[in-house]
């Protein structure tokens, strides 16, 4: 693991930080960058995040769902959590905070973005950081690739109509054209792109020439990830500075949703009698969120200053101090499982 995983709640810290300030110093730069648009798709936003799901991309080998059937119940646990709970409960979640217990606090078309936003990160089961948990829980690194694996492809078919039916749900008006086009640009191409480069990397299929293309991207897709969060919290430092009880009220149902989902699906885990390499990254993949394609997508539905686009970039600041506690709590409780 290199210097970049081990510190990464710090380098997270630093771009947010950076981002802040530069948004307040420099917010012509920013307006400038904003207006930077395709078919209501941020060209930067968008390079930046191609830069971190491309290589991530690469790293998933299809191949490797042939071996579904030799653990099924550690797949099968990722499924329950990821499609049949965790959407519906950040729905749930994001309308009785939003709806009922905050209604006095934020006004109705607000609420509605910032339940949309909570609902994106919600449909998007993580497919990068997944590696990283893996890594820090001494997880089955190969179980971990089937099933990143076959989330992504249900990825391709379910996320946009089950973001589309919670949107709808929510009272949020779906423009699909949009919501299609971003599922097209952030999981089907680089998908695509990833099995092609592969196939062309790894014809004698010993992975050797595609391990070095994969450590060269590396760079990248760090630069990518601390680039994106100084540009997303550039794009709200106005909103953060401003009204700072908006990103706590954001974070307590994301807290919530995110310790709890854990629980539920480590205690699963327990009952299911699942080894501990596979259980803990099956918890971390239905814990964590791809947040870097519900932001994009919500830029794309809602506009880079929206309430949904904030509620995604609190996503990113909540996730990795909670996901890094949540490896430390896997790593203590290990002998509760068998190996």
């Amino acid at each position: 693991m290199g210097l970049f995983e081990r510190y990464l709640s710090v380098w997270v810290a630093l771009a947010i930080v950076i981002g802040i300030a530069a948004g307040s110093f420099l917010p012509d730069l920013f307006t400038v960058i904003a207006s930077l648009e395709f078919a209501h798709v941020n060209i930067v936003i968008a390079v930046l995040i191609w830069l971190m799901i491309y290589p991530m991309m690469v790293q998933v080998d299809f191949s490797a769902i042939k071996d579904v059937g030799k653990k099924p119940k550690g797949l099968v646990l990722t499924l329950i959590v990821n499609w049949l709970i965790k959407p519906f409960s950040m729905a749930f979640l994001g309308w009785l905070f939003f709806k009922i217990f905050f209604v006095s606090w934020v006004d109705p078309q607000t609420a509605n973005e910032y339940i949309a936003g909570m609902i994106l990160l919600g449909v998007a089961p993580c497919t990068a950081m997944v590696f990283v948990w893996s890594q820090l829980t001494k997880g089955d690194a190969n179980y971990t690739l089937v099933q990143v694996s076959v989330n992504d492809l249900i990825m391709i078919f379910a996320f946009a109509p089950l973001a589309g039916f919670l949107l709808g749900v929510t009272d949020v008006t779906v423009p699909w054209d949009t919501l299609v086009l971003s599922v097209l640009l952030y999981v089907v191409i680089p998908l695509l792109a990833g099995v092609f480069t592969r196939k062309l990397l790894d014809k004698k299929d010993n992975h050797i020439q595609l391990n070095h293309f994969i450590s060269k991207l590396k760079p990248w897709s760090i630069m990518g990830l601390l680039s994106t969060v100084v540009l997303l919290f550039g794009f709200q430092s106005q909103t953060i500075l401003g009204n700072p009880v908006a990103i706590v009220l954001i974070a307590i149902p994301l807290l919530l949703q995110t310790y709890g989902i854990f629980a539920f699906a480590y205690l699963l885990a327990k009952k299911m009698k699942l080894p501990h390499n596979v259980a803990a990254p099956a918890c971390m993949i239905g814990t964590s969120n791809f947040f870097e394609l519900a932001v994009a997508v919500a830029i794309s539905l809602f506009g880079l200053h929206s309430g949904a686009a904030l509620a995604t970039v609190v996503g990113v600041l909540v996730e990795v101090p909670v996901m890094l506690s949540l490896v430390a709590f896997a790593n203590k409780t290990r002998h509760w499982f068998k190996e």
